[in-house]
């Protein structure tokens, strides 16, 4: 269908334009508000800076097509496929985008706050700068992805796919992540204040110059996590596998080791000595300035 027609139709008063064949069909600028496009084929369309809030999209198929900058706030995107598709600066704020298929689609600086994105596939997805607070993103896939810079904060991400995510200062503070595979992942600079992290599989990940304050990792695996320069006052370390983690200038100012293993780790020139470390296990850890501390805390080390 031709972009005339198809406006002159909605002039007249067409909303359905659903299971409609529009490949290709250059949309861009239009204002469609409140048009129903369910199952219609947008392979390849261009919609930028078009004007669609509240339109229903649920299952078209708009893998290739542009939707730079469009305006699709508390639109419906259920099972929409969006594979490769550029959503740069899409405003996307309480739209439903369960299921939908995002992967190796260009979200950067794109708006999807509060959006409902269950069980999305955004593998591979440039998600550099989004907006994802308050998001539901419980079992979605975003293996590959790159969220550097990305706003979480609020989000949920229970039991999401996150391998080789890129979340380099990224916003994630008070996002839980309890149980969650992140390891690995690069996370320097990035801000999880506040964040529960109970029970993660966190080896090898690079926590480097990152704001952890009050984050619980009580019960999570950080073996070989670089800590370096990172932020972890009022932090939660009890009963988490420490070892071989590099703690090189961290600031542990009130953080909490109850019961951690401590094994092989670095802790050269703390800012602040932690003051909970009771029960630690510290073999083969160069902790002399720990061990003077602990003593005045009378607390009771394991070391070798």
């Amino acid at each position: 269908m031709a972009r005339h027609i198809m406006l002159r139709l909605y002039d007249m008063g067409h909303r359905d334009f659903s299971g409609y064949d529009l490949r290709g069909v250059n949309l861009s600028g239009v204002t469609l508000i409140g048009v129903n496009l369910a199952e219609a084929n947008l392979t390849g369309a261009n919609l930028s800076k078009a004007f669609l809030t509240k339109s229903n999209l649920s299952g078209a198929l708009l893998n290739w097509a542009d939707l730079s900058f469009v305006k699709l706030s508390e639109g419906n995107l259920e099972n929409t496929d969006l594979t490769k598709a550029n959503l740069n600066g899409a405003f996307l704020v309480k739209s439903k985008l369960t299921k939908a298929r995002l992967s190796g689609a260009n979200l950067n600086a794109a708006n999807l706050r509060n959006a409902d994105l269950a069980k999305a596939n955004l593998s591979g997805a440039n998600l550099t700068g989004i907006n994802l607070r308050s998001a539901n993103l419980n079992g979605a896939i975003l293996n590959w992805a790159n969220l550097t810079a990305a706003r979480l904060s609020g989000a949920s991400l229970i039991g999401a796919l996150l391998q080789n995510v890129n979340f380099t200062g990224a916003f994630l503070n008070g996002v839980d992540l309890t149980g969650v595979d992140l390891s690995g992942v690069n996370l320097s600079e990035a801000k999880l204040s506040g964040a529960n992290l109970q029970g993660a599989s966190l080896i090898g990940t690079n926590f480097t110059q990152a704001e952890l304050r009050g984050v619980n990792f009580t019960g999570a695996d950080l073996t070989n996590a670089n800590f370096t320069q990172a932020s972890l006052s009022n932090a939660e370390l009890n009963w988490a596998n420490l070892s071989r983690s590099n703690f090189t200038e961290a600031d542990l100012n009130g953080a909490s080791f109850s019961g951690a293993t401590l094994d092989n780790c670095q802790f050269q020139k703390f800012t602040e000595l932690p003051k909970k470390t009771q029960q630690v296990r510290c073999l083969n850890t160069d902790i002399s300035m720990l061990i003077e501390h602990s003593k005045n805390a009378g607390v009771r080390l394991k070391y070798s």
